[in-house]
């Protein structure tokens, strides 16, 4: 039976990913058995306090372990956390050995979407694949750098260090988790009696791009913003990069620095997301859209908008423009 402890951080956790990932694998045991088998896990709630107070104290959790008592366990959850993320690292720092200890002892690690970065915290994703809620993703990019961030992905596995998106795609993988410890026959019962669609793997389509901003490079932001204002434009990075008298070496270092992007690549999300509101708004062909964006190649921005979005212009509208598709 697989010992798997549910952290409760002191600062403000996500409750729903918590009680979610409790009722899952709680009802991965019951079904066992129901079907005459072993419980596949003991399910604990760790803590370094009594009682958590949740979403300004209407609510509150009761850890049944504190975190001293747990010497060894088998799988660590880490929920969610509110957006201050500095605040949270700070106020969790005590978890953090506690959870690289465990690990070095032969458990799996599992953080449930912006959990990432407590779990960064402790240094156990560096040089590794994460993901995260797609909002917290430049935050995260600037925070951990050595940290190989696939925001596009739904869940992560690398040398038993699990991640996922962002909000309720927490439930994909426990589900996942579910499968690997219990197999496909509970993962399949669990997915139908709480309505989770099984196995999907990219939440690009439901990525809203903004471009962090949060940073004191002025000739930078002003760049972001000369970006997104044209862009109906063909711009050339190079001479952007000359409107600020910056080389363009120093200018795409400086751009990474700030947004987590290259110019290009920021220029290209930009552009996805004004053509993904009038795809889901309008009722432009693809063509006359994609030229509204400053795209003549139908190839090229086709290739760019599935890389950025994971579907095509046509899936995306066909799943985000009902009107339209009438």
């Amino acid at each position: 039976m697989k010992h798997v402890s549910i952290l409760i951080p002191e600062e403000d956790p996500n409750l729903s990913t918590i009680v979610g990932s409790y009722k899952i694998l709680d009802r991965a045991n019951k079904y066992l058995a129901n079907n005459g088998k072993k419980p596949a896990f003991t399910i604990q709630l760790v803590g370094n306090s009594k009682k958590v107070s949740v979403h300004e104290g209407l609510f509150s959790i009761h850890p049944n372990a504190a975190l001293s008592q747990v010497k060894k366990t088998n799988l660590i959850i880490i929920p969610a956390i509110k957006s201050n993320y500095t605040a949270s690292i700070k106020g969790n720092k005590d978890l953090f050995p506690w959870i690289a200890a465990r690990y070095k002892q032969g458990a799996e690690v599992a953080s449930m979407c912006t959990g990432a970065f407590l779990l960064a915290s402790t240094g156990l994703l560096k040089g590794k694949i994460c993901s995260t809620h797609w909002i917290a993703s430049d935050a995260f990019a600037k925070m951990f750098p050595d940290v190989n961030l696939v925001t596009d992905r739904v869940i992560t596995d690398e040398h038993g260090i699990y991640t996922n998106g962002g909000a309720y795609s927490f439930l994909h993988l426990l589900l996942y988790l579910v499968e690997k410890y219990c197999g496909r026959e509970v993962a399949v019962y669990c997915s139908k009696v709480f309505e989770v669609d099984i196995d999907r793997q990219t939440q690009s389509q439901f990525t809203i791009f903004s471009g962090l901003k949060d940073h004191q490079d002025a000739a930078i932001k002003k760049a972001q913003l000369y970006i997104e204002k044209h862009v109906s434009e063909k711009i050339s990075i190079g001479e952007l990069a000359g409107q600020f008298a910056i080389g363009r070496r120093n200018f795409d270092r400086r751009f990474i620095k700030a947004t987590a992007n290259t110019p290009v690549e920021y220029m290209q999300k930009v552009k996805m997301e004004a053509a993904k509101r009038k795809l889901e708004s309008s009722r432009e062909t693809v063509d006359e859209i994609m030229y509204s964006v400053s795209y003549s190649d139908s190839k090229a921005f086709r290739t760019v908008f599935k890389k950025v979005t994971g579907l095509s212009p046509l899936e995306y509208r066909n799943k985000y423009n009902k009107e339209a598709v009438a």
